[in-house]
Protein backbone atom coordinates (compact mmCIF):
# COMPACT_ATOMS: atom_id res chain seq x y z
CA UNK A 1 0.00 0.00 0.00
CA UNK A 2 1.07 3.55 -0.69
CA UNK A 3 1.90 6.45 1.58
CA UNK A 4 1.18 9.41 -0.63
CA UNK A 5 3.44 11.86 1.22
CA UNK A 6 6.37 9.48 0.64
CA UNK A 7 6.06 9.72 -3.16
CA UNK A 8 9.50 10.44 -4.60
CA UNK A 9 9.16 12.64 -7.67
CA UNK A 10 5.87 12.33 -9.55
CA UNK A 11 3.76 9.16 -9.60
CA UNK A 12 2.42 8.43 -13.10
CA UNK A 13 -0.81 6.50 -13.62
CA UNK A 14 -1.69 5.18 -17.07
CA UNK A 15 -5.49 5.11 -17.15
CA UNK A 16 -6.36 2.17 -19.36
CA UNK A 17 -9.95 2.43 -18.19
CA UNK A 18 -12.10 0.81 -20.87
CA UNK A 19 -9.69 1.56 -23.72
CA UNK A 20 -8.98 -2.18 -23.89
CA UNK A 21 -12.44 -2.55 -25.54
CA UNK A 22 -12.92 -5.84 -23.72
CA UNK A 23 -9.81 -7.37 -25.33
CA UNK A 24 -7.22 -8.74 -22.91
CA UNK A 25 -4.50 -8.56 -25.58
CA UNK A 26 -5.06 -4.81 -25.93
CA UNK A 27 -4.95 -4.47 -22.15
CA UNK A 28 -1.68 -6.37 -22.10
CA UNK A 29 -0.14 -4.07 -24.73
CA UNK A 30 -1.22 -1.01 -22.75
CA UNK A 31 0.35 -2.46 -19.59
CA UNK A 32 3.50 -3.00 -21.66
CA UNK A 33 3.38 0.70 -22.61
CA UNK A 34 3.12 1.75 -18.96
CA UNK A 35 6.14 -0.36 -18.13
CA UNK A 36 8.22 0.59 -21.19
CA UNK A 37 7.63 4.33 -20.60
CA UNK A 38 8.66 3.99 -16.92
CA UNK A 39 5.26 4.98 -15.60
CA UNK A 40 4.29 3.65 -12.18
CA UNK A 41 0.79 2.24 -12.39
CA UNK A 42 -1.75 0.81 -14.84
CA UNK A 43 -5.34 1.61 -13.89
CA UNK A 44 -8.61 0.05 -14.96
CA UNK A 45 -12.29 0.71 -14.21
CA UNK A 46 -14.51 -1.84 -12.50
CA UNK A 47 -18.30 -1.70 -12.66
CA UNK A 48 -21.37 -3.81 -12.18
CA UNK A 49 -23.27 -2.49 -15.24
CA UNK A 50 -26.63 -3.66 -13.86
CA UNK A 51 -26.19 -1.29 -10.91
CA UNK A 52 -24.14 1.55 -12.39
CA UNK A 53 -26.09 2.35 -15.53
CA UNK A 54 -29.21 4.50 -15.05
CA UNK A 55 -32.40 2.66 -15.97
CA UNK A 56 -33.25 5.16 -18.72
CA UNK A 57 -29.89 4.47 -20.37
CA UNK A 58 -29.88 0.67 -20.26
CA UNK A 59 -32.08 0.04 -23.29
CA UNK A 60 -30.69 2.83 -25.47
CA UNK A 61 -29.39 1.28 -28.69
CA UNK A 62 -25.78 1.83 -29.69
CA UNK A 63 -23.72 0.93 -32.76
CA UNK A 64 -20.58 -0.96 -31.73
CA UNK A 65 -17.83 -2.99 -33.44
CA UNK A 66 -19.84 -6.07 -32.41
CA UNK A 67 -23.05 -4.84 -33.98
CA UNK A 68 -26.03 -2.83 -32.75
CA UNK A 69 -26.89 -3.56 -29.13
CA UNK A 70 -28.31 -1.93 -26.03
CA UNK A 71 -26.04 0.23 -23.91
CA UNK A 72 -26.27 -2.34 -21.09
CA UNK A 73 -25.21 -5.15 -23.42
CA UNK A 74 -22.30 -3.05 -24.65
CA UNK A 75 -21.09 -2.26 -21.13
CA UNK A 76 -21.23 -5.93 -20.17
CA UNK A 77 -19.35 -6.82 -23.36
CA UNK A 78 -16.33 -4.71 -22.39
CA UNK A 79 -16.32 -5.47 -18.65
CA UNK A 80 -13.45 -7.65 -17.43
CA UNK A 81 -14.16 -10.33 -14.83
CA UNK A 82 -12.16 -12.50 -12.45
CA UNK A 83 -10.30 -14.45 -15.15
CA UNK A 84 -9.06 -11.31 -16.89
CA UNK A 85 -8.09 -9.53 -13.68
CA UNK A 86 -6.27 -12.58 -12.37
CA UNK A 87 -4.17 -12.44 -15.52
CA UNK A 88 -3.67 -8.65 -15.21
CA UNK A 89 -2.59 -9.06 -11.58
CA UNK A 90 -0.05 -11.74 -12.47
CA UNK A 91 1.22 -9.85 -15.52
CA UNK A 92 1.77 -6.59 -13.61
CA UNK A 93 3.50 -8.31 -10.69
CA UNK A 94 5.93 -10.04 -13.05
CA UNK A 95 7.16 -6.73 -14.52
CA UNK A 96 6.73 -5.33 -11.80
CA UNK A 97 4.43 -2.31 -11.90
CA UNK A 98 1.48 -1.28 -9.75
CA UNK A 99 -2.05 -1.72 -10.95
CA UNK A 100 -5.41 -0.69 -9.55
CA UNK A 101 -8.99 0.12 -10.55
CA UNK A 102 -11.63 2.79 -10.13
CA UNK A 103 -14.62 1.31 -8.30
CA UNK A 104 -18.11 2.41 -9.32
CA UNK A 105 -20.26 0.40 -6.90
CA UNK A 106 -20.14 -1.79 -3.79
CA UNK A 107 -19.86 -5.01 -5.82
CA UNK A 108 -16.83 -3.64 -7.66
CA UNK A 109 -15.24 -2.51 -4.38
CA UNK A 110 -15.60 -6.00 -2.93
CA UNK A 111 -14.23 -7.48 -6.14
CA UNK A 112 -11.18 -5.18 -6.11
CA UNK A 113 -10.37 -6.04 -2.50
CA UNK A 114 -9.53 -9.54 -3.73
CA UNK A 115 -6.25 -8.08 -5.04
CA UNK A 116 -3.39 -6.30 -3.28
CA UNK A 117 -3.81 -2.88 -4.82
CA UNK A 118 -1.62 0.03 -3.67
CA UNK A 119 -4.71 2.25 -3.52
CA UNK A 120 -8.36 2.35 -4.56
CA UNK A 121 -9.54 5.03 -6.99
CA UNK A 122 -12.89 6.78 -6.57
CA UNK A 123 -14.01 8.31 -9.89
CA UNK A 124 -15.42 11.82 -10.07
CA UNK A 125 -18.92 10.53 -10.76
CA UNK A 126 -19.00 8.72 -7.41
CA UNK A 127 -17.54 11.20 -4.90
CA UNK A 128 -21.01 12.12 -3.66
CA UNK A 129 -21.74 8.45 -2.90
CA UNK A 130 -20.60 8.88 0.69
CA UNK A 131 -21.62 5.36 1.66
CA UNK A 132 -19.28 3.95 -1.00
CA UNK A 133 -16.53 6.38 0.09
CA UNK A 134 -16.86 5.45 3.76
CA UNK A 135 -16.90 1.71 3.03
CA UNK A 136 -13.82 2.01 0.80
CA UNK A 137 -12.00 4.15 3.36
CA UNK A 138 -12.70 1.70 6.20
CA UNK A 139 -10.91 -1.08 4.30
CA UNK A 140 -7.58 0.53 5.22
CA UNK A 141 -6.51 0.70 1.59
CA UNK A 142 -5.40 4.27 0.68
CA UNK A 143 -7.85 6.26 -1.43
CA UNK A 144 -7.35 8.54 -4.43
CA UNK A 145 -10.46 10.50 -5.37
CA UNK A 146 -11.01 12.60 -8.48
CA UNK A 147 -13.01 15.82 -8.13
CA UNK A 148 -14.42 16.51 -11.60
CA UNK A 149 -18.02 17.75 -12.00
CA UNK A 150 -18.04 18.71 -8.32
CA UNK A 151 -18.62 21.82 -6.25
CA UNK A 152 -16.33 22.79 -3.38
CA UNK A 153 -19.09 21.77 -0.96
CA UNK A 154 -19.16 18.28 -2.47
CA UNK A 155 -15.38 18.04 -2.16
CA UNK A 156 -15.61 19.26 1.45
CA UNK A 157 -18.08 16.47 2.23
CA UNK A 158 -15.83 13.92 0.54
CA UNK A 159 -12.76 15.05 2.47
CA UNK A 160 -14.67 15.03 5.75
CA UNK A 161 -15.39 11.32 5.27
CA UNK A 162 -11.84 10.56 4.14
CA UNK A 163 -10.30 12.38 7.11
CA UNK A 164 -12.47 10.38 9.49
CA UNK A 165 -12.02 6.92 8.00
CA UNK A 166 -9.18 6.65 5.46
CA UNK A 167 -5.71 5.41 6.34
CA UNK A 168 -4.37 7.84 3.71
CA UNK A 169 -5.86 9.77 0.83
CA UNK A 170 -5.05 12.07 -2.08
CA UNK A 171 -7.25 14.26 -4.28
CA UNK A 172 -7.08 14.73 -8.03
CA UNK A 173 -8.05 17.97 -9.74
CA UNK A 174 -9.77 17.19 -13.02
CA UNK A 175 -12.39 18.30 -15.51
CA UNK A 176 -14.55 15.37 -16.60
CA UNK A 177 -15.23 16.44 -20.19
CA UNK A 178 -13.44 14.49 -22.96
CA UNK A 179 -11.54 16.35 -24.30
CA UNK A 180 -11.51 19.29 -21.89
CA UNK A 181 -11.66 22.78 -23.46
CA UNK A 182 -8.46 24.62 -22.56
CA UNK A 183 -10.36 27.52 -20.98
CA UNK A 184 -11.96 25.05 -18.53
CA UNK A 185 -8.81 23.23 -17.38
CA UNK A 186 -8.40 25.58 -14.39
CA UNK A 187 -5.00 24.15 -13.47
CA UNK A 188 -4.66 26.63 -10.59
CA UNK A 189 -7.13 24.43 -8.70
CA UNK A 190 -4.12 22.23 -7.89
CA UNK A 191 -2.93 25.05 -5.61
CA UNK A 192 -6.45 25.69 -4.31
CA UNK A 193 -7.00 22.08 -3.25
CA UNK A 194 -3.54 21.79 -1.71
CA UNK A 195 -4.06 24.92 0.40
CA UNK A 196 -7.60 24.01 1.46
CA UNK A 197 -7.07 20.36 2.40
CA UNK A 198 -3.35 20.01 3.13
CA UNK A 199 -3.14 16.60 1.48
CA UNK A 200 -1.28 15.31 -1.56
CA UNK A 201 -2.89 16.66 -4.73
CA UNK A 202 -2.72 15.16 -8.20
CA UNK A 203 -4.04 15.95 -11.65
CA UNK A 204 -6.10 13.77 -13.97
CA UNK A 205 -5.94 15.30 -17.44
CA UNK A 206 -8.40 14.84 -20.29
CA UNK A 207 -6.94 17.42 -22.66
CA UNK A 208 -5.53 16.65 -26.11
CA UNK A 209 -1.92 17.65 -25.40
CA UNK A 210 0.60 17.38 -22.55
CA UNK A 211 1.38 21.01 -21.66
CA UNK A 212 -1.43 21.48 -19.09
CA UNK A 213 -0.30 18.33 -17.34
CA UNK A 214 3.23 19.75 -17.15
CA UNK A 215 1.81 22.97 -15.68
CA UNK A 216 -0.07 20.96 -13.05
CA UNK A 217 3.17 19.25 -12.09
CA UNK A 218 4.92 22.61 -11.75
CA UNK A 219 2.12 23.79 -9.44
CA UNK A 220 2.67 20.82 -7.15
CA UNK A 221 0.66 17.87 -8.47
CA UNK A 222 2.49 14.78 -7.17
CA UNK A 223 0.25 12.24 -8.92
CA UNK A 224 -0.48 12.46 -12.63
CA UNK A 225 -3.13 10.36 -14.37
CA UNK A 226 -3.70 10.33 -18.11
CA UNK A 227 -5.82 8.04 -20.26
CA UNK A 228 -3.64 6.00 -22.59
CA UNK A 229 -4.31 4.31 -25.92
CA UNK A 230 -2.51 2.39 -28.63
CA UNK A 231 -4.07 4.61 -31.32
CA UNK A 232 -6.34 7.63 -31.29
CA UNK A 233 -8.32 6.09 -34.12
CA UNK A 234 -9.46 3.08 -32.10
CA UNK A 235 -13.19 2.69 -31.46
CA UNK A 236 -14.47 4.12 -28.17
CA UNK A 237 -15.26 7.40 -26.46
CA UNK A 238 -12.00 7.87 -24.52
CA UNK A 239 -9.35 7.28 -27.17
CA UNK A 240 -9.33 10.79 -28.67
CA UNK A 241 -8.38 12.43 -25.34
CA UNK A 242 -5.83 9.73 -24.46
CA UNK A 243 -2.05 9.70 -24.87
CA UNK A 244 -0.45 7.39 -27.39
CA UNK A 245 2.77 5.65 -26.35
CA UNK A 246 5.13 8.28 -27.80
CA UNK A 247 3.29 11.02 -25.89
CA UNK A 248 3.49 8.97 -22.68
CA UNK A 249 7.27 8.89 -23.00
CA UNK A 250 7.38 12.59 -23.87
CA UNK A 251 5.32 13.54 -20.81
CA UNK A 252 7.49 11.56 -18.41
CA UNK A 253 10.65 13.18 -19.77
CA UNK A 254 9.12 16.66 -19.45
CA UNK A 255 8.12 16.28 -15.81
CA UNK A 256 10.78 13.96 -14.38
CA UNK A 257 13.10 16.80 -13.27
CA UNK A 258 10.48 19.28 -12.10
CA UNK A 259 11.28 18.95 -8.38
CA UNK A 260 14.97 19.53 -9.04
CA UNK A 261 14.27 22.45 -11.37
CA UNK A 262 11.78 24.18 -9.06
CA UNK A 263 14.05 23.90 -6.01
CA UNK A 264 13.19 25.07 -2.49
CA UNK A 265 12.72 28.76 -3.24
CA UNK A 266 15.50 29.91 -0.90
CA UNK A 267 17.76 32.54 -2.48
CA UNK A 268 21.43 31.66 -2.02
CA UNK A 269 24.71 31.34 -3.90
CA UNK A 270 24.66 28.00 -5.68
CA UNK A 271 27.72 25.70 -5.77
CA UNK A 272 28.22 26.19 -9.52
CA UNK A 273 28.27 29.98 -9.01
CA UNK A 274 31.05 30.15 -6.44
CA UNK A 275 34.02 30.13 -8.81
CA UNK A 276 32.23 32.49 -11.21
CA UNK A 277 31.48 34.82 -8.29
CA UNK A 278 35.19 34.99 -7.42
CA UNK A 279 35.99 36.01 -10.97
CA UNK A 280 33.22 38.49 -11.57
CA UNK A 281 32.35 40.06 -8.21
CA UNK A 282 34.58 42.44 -6.28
Amino acid sequence: MMRFKDIDGIYLIGEIGINHNGDLNIAKRLIDAVFACHWNCAKFQKRNPDKCIPEKQKKVLRDTPWGRMTYLEYKKKIEFGREEYDYIDKYCREKPIDWTASVWDMDSLRFSLGYKMPFIKIPSAKISDLKLIETAAKTGVPIIASTGMSSMKEVDDLVDVLKRYASDFALMHTNSSYPTPKEELNINCVKTLKKRYGCVIGYSGHEYNVEPTVYASVLGAKIIERHITLNHGMWGTDHAASLEVAAMDMLRKRIRDIDAIMGDGEKRIMPSEKDIRKKLKK
